[in-house]
């Protein structure tokens, strides 16, 4: 794989994680059905690329150097 993205972009992270809580979660009286851990995954990956993104723009604007080669 030549082309990379961070860990929190991918939906297999993610659906890996809600995998490992879903049965926690079940354990403690709530349950999610594969079409809900299907939706979280979903979410979570969308929330994690934009919170990524604000982030990278916030490190850009509030840097005291600039970028060079």
């Amino acid at each position: 794989m030549l082309d990379m993205k961070p860990w929190y972009q991918s939906k297999t992270v993610w659906g890996a994680l809600i995998a490992i809580g879903a049965p926690l979660l079940r354990h403690a009286g709530f349950d999610l059905g594969s079409a809900e851990e299907a939706e979280v995954a979903d979410a979570l990956t969308t929330l994690a690329g934009t919170l990524g993104g604000l982030l990278a723009l916030y490190g850009r604007l509030s840097a005291t150097k600039g970028v060079g080669g």
